[in-house]
């Protein structure tokens, strides 16, 4: 088998970011930190060694799970493979250690270091091991059996203190271990890359400015028409229309271009290449884990390809309630159906697999609302499961693939590994608005062999000058790049909305595969406006990638959790995502200036998403899901029971299931009952919207109806940030549209008596 995973994969490695030379952890605190990852995920055994080291169990017990294992593995030599998974633990890989300082020394906030070395300082002597164990033995020198049941304990003591600790400890490990274990993948036989791909598919040959060195400490100048700060939906749009009427555009981006044949990476490469902060950024209070794109092309390379158009009570919502009349207008309908357009978006060619049938079959015989949801694929099927860690065939069209190299044609320059700090002012009056002049920032080099992270790489000083700046660089960042450019509007930063989610799973009688064809292409719409008022939650299929499904199973034992992970491949996984109405607010970190987010799931969107998510487990049911399991504290799995034709029991429903089945009804009263707690239940969210909202007056937004900052000229923003509220659509259409519209009126203002020729190509 290991020949097999092998032989399927075919990208460029892109190599990680080497560890820093000083670790964050002392050998002490990584003694403790591994005893409780190899307490997550054991090495678990028959025979009676090392307790420390090994958990083992009864051979009757070991025996049968070793047996379920190998009918879940299906091929020769199953049972041998079945063994070494369970012996595996998650230290037994140096990648794990790897993995994990790496998300410790680069991507934890500050705080959040000084928190987790106090939890394993304490649990390194006698008594903070008493205060947080009950033991009075360090943590690590308990026998891994004990160390289980105190992580147990943890996840249902009465202060929320343990149980946040027990869910922040075991999702790190859960999230490392599925990254770099060499047996769970053969297992699952899931291969790092499509075994149906095409070989990489033709590409834009994109080339990007190259600062010389440095002759002297003066920053680098560069003078433009237009300087775009990030190259994602909203930015790639803006160079496209502005390259068009013959301005000069600068799209600058501080991440870095990889070409299909990197593509689709590997999830440990991936979540740190093209993601912000390494694949997750937590809330303040961990409530909630942000998944944001930070790659050349933005969300739009690593997005699930659905294009949703904004509802009408959505953009009725932005016309009345803030006053922004233009999204109820045919302009702005003309801006959607032409982004749609140019990327190919449609429904006619998908081909859906298991998890999209459920949800539109279960739906159907629920007399539920689904419909498909249109692709951006160029009318072309496009069956890549893969494509949240990059499109390596090219055959998802976003911005990569269309806007960016629609600029590129019309004239634009491109600049990556370019990080803005600052745009820069000149006041145009005493008292007036400041005229926006460029931006300041620092560009990174790649390195002598083309790479990111190689010896050779140069970091100069870069002053961009242009009376024209779009600020595109997305929700979480673009309040800070105004933040620390002076602005004081109480608004920047304020008002964001994330899409919260939680996950719904169905184990099925057979394979599945649900990593195989395409992501996102049905959608559930019952729920979307529970309160009348537009707000509810919509239920969407979820990317399968282990890296990204399996931490979010519950952890409840090592055994437990090794057998649960093991039956993914008869998986199918779910979302229950919420149009959220209150929203949290972005900031700068204290110490190191890093995007922070302060945000909790309301009362009343989590109302939204429980009953999201029934609506879920019901589909399931209906569609005869053998298992059923919800992100909700303490519920245990629903197991559809089994008739039994020789002790003669019949199951009602069983053959024909029907929600009113009395043992489902049962168990989804229980789902009501437990609800979504904080801070036992965790959130998800991939939407980020609305930290720089348009409105019609300072007093309540940060730009004004054409996307201007307000108290500015010549600075403007185009990316989800402007959002008036959340979207309740995946936001690729929408602000592609929006950027669209302002990036005209851009166009207008500056063309002036020559506009003719440009309104043309608009």
């Amino acid at each position: 088998m290991a020949e097999l995973h092998a032989e399927h994969i075919r990208q460029t490695p892109s190599p990680l970011v080497p560890l820093p030379e000083k670790d964050v952890l002392t050998a002490e605190q990584w003694g403790i930190l591994s005893a409780i990852a190899d307490t997550v995920i054991p090495s678990i055994t028959s025979l009676e060694g090392n307790r420390l080291l090994q958990h083992p169990l009864r051979r009757d017990v070991y025996d049968v799970s070793c047996k379920r294992l190998e009918q879940s593995v299906g091929r020769e030599g199953g049972l041998g493979l079945a063994q070494r998974y369970l012996a595996e633990s998650a230290t037994a890989q140096p990648a794990f250690k790897d993995g994990v300082s790496r998300l410790i020394n680069f991507y934890l906030p500050n705080d959040a270091q000084k928190q987790l070395l106090f939890v394993l300082n304490a649990l390194n002597t006698r008594a903070g091991s008493i205060v947080l164990t009950g033991y009075a033995t360090p943590f690590d020198c308990l026998p891994i059996p004990t160390r289980e049941k105190i992580l147990q304990s943890w996840a249902t003591a009465r202060l929320p203190l343990f149980r946040a600790l027990f869910r922040s400890l075991t999702s790190l490990v859960k999230v490392i271990w599925i990254r770099t274990s060499p047996t769970l993948g053969q297992v699952l036989s899931f291969p790092r890359t499509p075994v149906h791909d095409s070989p990489p598919g033709s590409f834009f040959p994109f080339k990007f400015l190259q600062i010389p060195p440095p002759a002297s400490a003066e920053p680098e100048i560069v003078e433009t028409d237009v300087v775009i700060v990030g190259s994602g939906c909203g930015g790639a749009v803006a160079a496209k229309i502005l390259a068009e009427t013959g301005l000069r555009v600068l799209v600058v981006d501080k991440s870095y271009y990889w070409p299909p044949e990197h593509l689709p990476m590997s999830e440990d490469e991936g979540s740190n290449h093209l993601f912000a902060n390494g694949g997750v950024i937590q809330s303040d209070d961990n409530s909630i884990a942000i998944v944001a794109g930070s790659a050349w092309g933005g969300g739009g390379t690593v997005n699930w390809s659905a294009a949703l158009q904004p509802q009408g009570f959505v953009r009725r919502e932005w016309s009345q309630k803030f006053g922004l009349t233009n999204f109820t207008s045919a302009a702005f309908q003309a801006d959607l159906d032409a982004v749609c357009e140019r990327m190919g978006v449609g429904a006619a060619a998908i081909e859906h697999n298991k998890t999209n049938r459920v949800l539109l079959e279960g739906a159907r015989k629920l007399g539920m609302s689904a419909k498909v949801v249109p692709q951006n694929t160029g009318g072309e099927a496009h069956n890549c499961g893969y494509c949240t860690y990059g499109c390596g065939s090219c055959g998802k069209k976003g911005p990569t693939e269309t806007y960016l190299p629609d600029a590129a044609k019309a004239g634009a320059s491109f600049l990556e590994g370019f990080d803005v700090h600052e745009v820069t002012f000149a006041r145009t009056t005493i008292g007036g608005d400041e005229q926006a002049t460029g931006v300041r920032g620092f560009w990174t080099s790649r390195d002598s062999n083309g790479g990111v992270v190689g010896v050779g790489r140069t970091r100069r000083e870069v002053i961009i000058k242009a009376p024209r700046v779009i600020v595109a660089a997305g929700t979480l960042a673009t309040p800070l790049v105004l933040r620390r450019s002076g602005l004081t509007n109480p608004h920047i930063g304020r008002h964001l909305h994330l899409h919260p989610v939680s996950f719904v799973g169905a184990v099925w009688d057979q394979d599945v595969r649900p990593w195989e064809g395409p992501i996102l292409t049905a959608v559930v719409n019952d729920f979307e406006n529970l309160d009348g008022d537009g707000y509810g939650a919509k239920l969407e299929a979820t990317t399968m990638l282990p890296g990204l499904f399996l931490p979010i199973l519950p952890w409840q034992g090592g055994l437990q959790y090794k057998e649960l992970a093991a039956k993914m491949k008869r998986m199918t996984g779910y979302i229950s995502l919420a149009r959220d109405r209150y929203g949290g607010r972005v900031y700068p970190d204290p110490v190191d200036g890093r995007c922070r987010v302060q945000y909790s799931p309301s009362k009343y969107d989590k109302a939204h998403i429980l009953e999201g998510a029934a609506g879920l487990a019901e589909i399931a049911y209906v569609e005869g899901a053998r298992e059923i399991f919800a992100a909700v504290p303490g519920l245990e799995t629903f197991v559809r029971p089994a008739s039994d034709t020789v002790a003669n029991v019949h199951v009602i429903g069983n053959d024909t299931p029907s929600v009113n089945d009395l043992e489902f009804q049962a168990w989804l009263s229980k789902l009501r009952r437990k609800g979504l707690p904080s801070p036992d239940a965790g959130f998800a969210s991939a939407h980020q919207m609305g930290t720089c909202r348009m409105g019609v007056s300072p007093a309540n937004s940060v730009v004004d109806p054409k996307g201007r900052v307000w108290g500015t000229e010549g600075l403007y923003i185009c990316d989800t940030s402007v959002f008036p509220s959340a979207s309740g659509v995946n936001p690729m259409i929408t602000v592609m549209a929006i950027s669209r519209g302002i990036a005209r009126g851009i166009a207008e203002e500056t063309i002036g008596a020559g506009v003719s020729t440009a309104k043309a190509k608009l």
